[in-house]
């Protein structure tokens, strides 16, 4: 088992490059010697001069590390007299130097961040083989044959020990031990029984979730005497009694709630970790809060109960949407997510997500899977391809983006983009009655969008929307533009392309060439206003839309970042589209 450093340093110089950390892509030089390229940070105020080996890349930045390390090279010093900073920890190190100083303390967290990634990153390499053999024996050796929700439940654990195409550390979950991820997180196929704290009826905000046939009543949790007065919420077990109680008592509630003694339904974790899927109804979902952060410091896992309400108004709006434009009705599947209660406070919320019913029989697959290697070694999307695709994973490529490209510039003709990841968004395979291939999109967690409310009332008509956050309410393209760049383009199709091409799997003018023709074939079908929009951020801009994640997430505060929203915070990079079109 090798050593995973070397690995997670070159992509945490990656992101530390494509963000432009204290000016390490735009203060530096280039300098080419023996070994190829370097960019040089000049020494400044007592700081060495920092030396970082690069090659030419073009997804979202020009260029990507060539080599594990950061130079330091002091003034007028001879070669012999350059220390390689091999560590991730000494790397950042460096740079907090360079940092002002009150942004200090994210590199001093970022550090943490890599020593708890690492650490599951090994322990990952020490249980992948086991996973995979759990895998096989309970679905088979080819996930292109996992079917359903449980099948989805399966290539969810492949995902999570695979990373994130951008943020480098996303393997870490701050604050969770070896014991707490092998209890809980989804790659060790555990299954896990939340607790129950039954609250006062007057303090819950509740929308189609105390009946629903899954639902305990206080009594059947062993609490009789508060079936009347009292609902009951579900407790993530990783939530610590004294959390719980800090929480309780923020919310005014200390003195009403009670606690039951007994756990109640079994669930299996899902790639969010947060959110749970039944053992006997795989179909239902829960979405429990969690007191810990994933894609940085200040992405916490709690649910703000206004971002319940925002789902819920969202799946309204997207269902609007495809009544008015038929062709994706049953091809574009939304995850019910209208049920959900609260208690005013982010440890004390729950969403119940159902699936749409009828996907036994299909390959269900998260987007976030498909570059994931499978039992056997191979990629999910190979096994995919030769399933269903002949052999060939462009083809595959193709047939999810001529849906995916076009669903998402129709809601962005509509005024509408949204934060529709790869952990959002799932392919559904099967056959229809002719016996062809069916490619349809399932989605989920939908409570993040941008809407343009001038264009939205243009449309569809009526008053704005009724959602919680009001920056989601906008009136221009901007953050529009933005997302549908940053999530759709990058996150669900470019980082396809070049995955597959850095595999060997694809030429990538050959798979770019495939992103941009879809997307402007999408775009074509827009009315002419929006369209022409879109085509100038996107396929006929100079440069595009970055998130510039470790930087909002963790390196810098709100305050000193100015991000709105940590997950929807740029910079810009390349547009890859205008090359693969001069290719």
């Amino acid at each position: 088992m090798s050593d995973p450093e070397p690995y997670l340093l070159t992509r945490v110089l990656d992101a530390l490059l494509r963000e432009d950390v204290v000016g390490l892509r735009t203060r530096s030089a280039e300098v080419l010697r023996a070994d190829g390229r370097w960019l040089v940070l000049p020494g400044a105020d007592g700081c060495d001069a920092l030396a970082l080996p690069v090659t030419r890349d073009g997804f979202q930045c020009e260029d990507r590390a060539r080599l594990p390390l950061l130079r330091r090279e002091p003034s007028g010093s001879e070669p012999a007299a350059r220390e390689d900073l091999t560590t991730c920890a000494a790397v950042l190190a460096a740079l907090r130097e360079r940092a002002e100083a009150p942004d200090r303390a994210g590199f001093d967290a970022y550090a943490a961040e890599c020593r708890q990634t690492l650490e599951t990153m090994r322990l990952h390499d020490s249980v992948r083989d086991d996973t995979h053999r759990r895998l096989a024996l309970a679905h088979g050796d080819d996930p292109a044959h996992w079917r359903g929700p449980l099948g989805a439940l399966a290539l969810d654990a492949l995902a999570a020990l695979h990373d994130h195409p951008v943020y480098p550390t996303a393997r870490g979950r701050a604050g969770l031990g070896e014991c707490q991820l092998r209890a809980f997180a989804p790659e060790f196929l555990p299954s896990f029984r939340p607790r129950w704290v039954a609250l006062p009826k007057d303090a819950v905000v509740a929308h189609g979730v105390t009946g629903h046939r899954v639902w305990p009543t206080p009594a059947r949790l062993g609490l009789p005497d508060l079936d009347r007065t009292h609902v009951a919420l579900p407790v993530h077990p990783l939530t610590r009694a004294r959390e719980l109680h800090e929480a309780l008592r923020e919310a005014g509630l200390a003195e009403r709630a009670v606690l039951a003694r007994r756990p109640h339904l079994d669930l299996r974790p899902t790639l969010s970790m947060r959110t749970g899927a039944m053992a006997c109804d795989p179909y239902t979902h829960l979405k429990l809060p969690l007191a810990t952060s994933t894609l940085g410091l200040l992405n916490r896992r709690t649910i703000k109960p206004g971002t319940l309400v925002d789902g819920a108004v969202c799946q309204r709006l997207l269902e609007a949407v495809i009544a008015r434009e038929p062709r994706f009705g049953g091809v574009v599947l939304l995850a019910d997510e209208t049920a959900y209660a609260h208690a005013g406070h982010p440890l004390l919320a729950v969403l119940l997500r159902t699936l749409p019913a009828g996907l036994d029989d299909a390959a269900v697959v998260p987007l976030a899977a498909l570059l994931a290697p499978a039992p056997g070694g191979r990629t999910v999307i190979d096994h995919l391809a030769d399933h269903w695709f002949g052999g060939d994973p462009l083809s595959l490529l193709d047939a999810v983006l001529r849906p995916l490209f076009d669903w998402q510039t129709t809601l962005y003709g509509y005024g509408i983009a949204l934060e529709s990841h790869q952990q959002n968004v799932s392919v559904v395979l099967d056959r229809d009655d002719a016996g062809a291939v069916r490619v349809r999109l399932l989605l989920k967690d939908n409570d993040g969008p941008r809407v343009h409310t001038g264009r939205l009332a243009a449309t569809l008509g009526g008053a704005p929307p009724a959602f919680d956050d009001p920056r989601v309410l906008g009136a221009d393209d901007d953050a529009l533009a933005a997302l549908f760049t940053t999530i759709t383009v990058h996150l669900c199709a470019g980082a396809y392309a070049f995955g597959l091409a850095r595999a060997g799997r694809v030429p990538l003018d050959a798979a770019l060439a495939v992103v941009r023709d879809r997307l402007a074939e999408a775009i074509g079908r827009m009315p002419r206003e929006a369209g022409r929009a879109l085509r100038a951020r996107t396929l006929d801009a100079a440069r595009l839309p970055v998130k510039a994640m470790v930087t909002a997430g963790t390196l810098r505060t709100k305050e000193r970042s100015g991000a709105a929203d940590i997950n929807k915070h740029y910079t810009a990079g390349p547009n890859y589209l205008v090359r693969s079109a001069r290719s």
